[in-house]
């Protein structure tokens, strides 16, 4: 038994510097983002301007989720019922949900065995019948966005960034969610800041900004307490659905005193995989993939494919690695995982994507968050490899 000193399931400790606001939060029951005067920006809108000054954003917009950050972003460039909007084969369940959610039809992209999608496939699916892209930075990798925004900006489709997974990585020294029109982040549990629940978007189009805030549920003149100079505001107004989807000031109370952590838990965390990746590159059986030269990654788990394992010898790892203490989860063979897309039922016919499922049976999946120690980092190696040596002799 290979047995951590610390969970590797564990979410990202919250700092006492939350505890004071959230027991004055609790004292007063002031729980609501819109009951702060105009003058005196709440909890939620302090996180709002403080995020969008780390990221470097114009606006930023505090929701329940990252999938809600998703569907409004979808909303508010312009997707109507029936488009198409093009999304990678390999992303979590919540991306073709909150298409879906939108009224649209999404249109998987094959995905290569690096995990960045495939832009021959890419290049093949944009078309004149698709009104948005959904790039989802899965598991914080990233794919190419010096071409995929070449040719989305040729097309003039907008690009949602699905940085679900990548607070704090960087793509030519930018920040990811910086690069297309909007960025979603994503603040549950185990993330890189953790509120339980909670997401972000980032913008800096007007319009874009204007038209979410109002849907969000800035019901009447709420939209004021936003304090954005904005003429669209009176536009929209009463012109779009409300669809209620706001943070409240208890969880912003959790998250905002996590941003100062967001340096150190990246360098941790970055430093944490290079270490496990170098040991576990050493096996023939084991193959992470290189990050593309651009990106600087900011991750908090590690992916590996196996190398020359047959199915049976997977699924085997799969109940070995368990009973082990130090459990590897493959996504193609791990049930019901929410991030194979064969098991996106919802969104009606699903389509063959061969890179994407070949992948995907052999691709592993670890945590690995900011937190661990040198030692439990020797035990999580020792562990997979273990398994390793006993599945393959």
């Amino acid at each position: 038994m290979n047995q951590l000193a610390t969970s590797v399931f564990d979410a990202e400790p919250i700092p006492p510097e939350a505890r004071q606001e959230v027991e004055g939060l609790l004292a007063s029951g002031d729980l609501f983002r819109y009951t702060a005067a105009l003058d005196q920006p709440g909890p939620v809108q302090r996180l709002e301007d403080e995020f969008a000054t780390l990221m470097g954003a114009k606006y930023a917009l505090a929701l329940n989720s990252c999938s809600s950050a998703i569907f409004l972003s979808l909303q508010s460039v312009g997707v109507c019922p029936g488009d198409q909007v093009l999304i990678p084969g390999f992303t979590f369940a919540a991306v073709p949900s909150a298409v879906i959610h939108a009224g649209a039809q999404p249109i998987l992209v094959d995905v290569g065995d690096n995990y960045r999608i495939d832009l021959a496939d890419f290049e093949a699916k944009l078309s004149s019948q698709t009104a948005a892209v959904v790039i989802s930075h899965m598991r914080g990798h990233t794919s190419d966005m010096d071409r995929i925004m070449a040719l989305c900006d040729a097309a003039h489709v907008p690009v949602i960034e699905d940085a679900a997974h990548s607070l704090g990585t960087t793509w030519h020294d930018k920040k990811i969610g910086t690069i297309g029109k909007v960025g979603c982040f994503s603040f549950q549990s185990y993330k890189l800041v953790n509120g339980g629940e909670g997401g972000i978007l980032i913008t800096d189009d007007e319009d874009i900004i204007a038209r979410a805030v109002i849907m969000s549920g800035a019901y009447e003149h709420n939209w004021q307490k936003h304090r954005l100079n904005i003429n669209a505001f009176a536009i929209h107004q009463n012109m779009l659905p409300l669809y209620n989807l706001r943070m409240n000031n208890l969880s912003a109370a959790v998250i905002r005193p996590q941003f100062a952590e967001i340096e150190r838990r990246v360098n941790d965390g970055r430093a944490n995989h290079d270490y496990v990746a170098a040991k576990l590159n050493m096996s023939p059986f084991i193959e992470v993939p290189k990050p593309l030269a651009p990106e600087r990654r900011a991750p908090d788990s590690i992916q590996f494919n196996l190398v020359d394992f047959t199915d049976d010898e997977a699924h085997r790892l799969m109940a070995v690695s368990k009973s082990n203490g130090m459990a590897i989860s493959i996504f193609g063979l791990h049930a019901d995982n929410a991030r194979a897309f064969w098991n996106w039922k919802f969104i009606g016919n699903i389509p063959e994507l061969p890179k994407t499922r070949a992948m995907l049976m052999r691709a592993c999946d670890m945590r690995l968050p900011a937190r661990l120690t040198r030692a439990d980092l020797d035990r999580v190696v020792s562990g997979v490899l273990g398994s390793i040596k006993d599945v393959k002799g």
